[in-house]
């Protein structure tokens, strides 16, 4: 998908951190919830399109969509993760 190069220097742009490709777990938990329509972005506007691919900070919390081949890292375009809840 990204070339490792290209990855290395990747940042969000909101946190600086490192970005890595989301795993397929983590798109198919993003993914479920824009069916359910139940996924906003970080304007607060809801996410219509299902991620093929996606980027995600470090700590798990930012994730961007891939569109084309092209990540897309405007902070409003950033879907926020929702944190794990324990039963």
């Amino acid at each position: 998908m990204i070339s490792p190069e290209l990855l290395e220097i990747l940042c969000c742009p909101e946190t600086k951190q490192p970005l890595r490709e989301a795993g397929s777990a983590e798109l198919d938990t993003v993914n479920g919830r824009i069916r359910a329509g139940s996924q906003n972005n970080a304007a607060g506007e809801p996410v219509k399109e299902i991620l093929e691919a996606a980027l995600i900070t470090a700590d798990g919390k930012r994730l961007y969509p891939v569109k084309q081949g092209i990540p897309v890292l405007l902070s409003d375009e950033a879907l926020l993760m929702q944190a794990k809840r324990n039963p």
